[in-house]
């Protein structure tokens, strides 16, 4: 169990958004959690990933390989981004099974240290079959962070209303008031 608590503002996103949250901006300098293998830890930890994968670096470094196909998928395209999101994708599929408690689907890998990074990617797939336009980057000009927007009716633009909506709403009040 990693030592080191998370320290990312924005934490419990489905895998795919929470992989690209492990960078973010603190005081207008990018943090990035996945530097080092005690980074990779901390999140294998918060994911409930840190049973089944050991923080090594390959690991690491297939990790942040996906997290940087993820990125182009999400803030580029999806033509540039979905060769990438595929070659991650390539290291696994889907075993389906039937059991007693019902069907199941369990990854088989081209190595283990592969795990994380398909499943993050597999996750992506998922979120791009349910509700591909509630995959969102925060509104904030100088916020890095995504989330899956389950609000009712889909109009979320902040990562946190407590931090960048809060922001966003003190600046625009500064602006109104400077002016009048």
């Amino acid at each position: 169990m990693p030592a080191t608590r998370d320290p990312r503002p924005l934490t419990g996103e489905p895998l795919a958004l929470d992989l690209l949250n492990t960078r973010w901006m603190s005081e207008g300098t990018l943090q990035d959690l996945l530097t080092d293998v005690d980074g990779l830890a901390v999140w294998l930890d918060s994911t409930g990933l840190s049973g089944d994968y050991v923080p090594d670096s390959r690991t690491l470094r297939h990790l942040q390989r996906a997290r940087e196909a993820l990125r182009t998928a999400v803030d580029g395209s999806l033509e540039k981004g979905a060769p990438l999101v595929d070659a991650v994708l390539e290291h696994g599929r889907v075993r389906v099974a039937l059991t007693p408690q019902g069907p199941v689907e369990h990854p088989e890998l081209s190595d283990p240290c592969w795990g994380p990074a398909w499943l993050a990617a597999r996750n992506y797939l998922e979120l791009l079959g349910t509700a591909p336009d509630r995959i969102r980057s925060c509104a904030h000009d100088s916020c890095v962070l995504h989330f899956f927007d389950t609000s009712r009716n889909g109009t979320r633009r902040w990562c946190s209303m407590a931090t960048c909506g809060n922001r966003a709403k003190a600046s625009r009040h500064y602006a109104r008031t400077k002016d009048a």
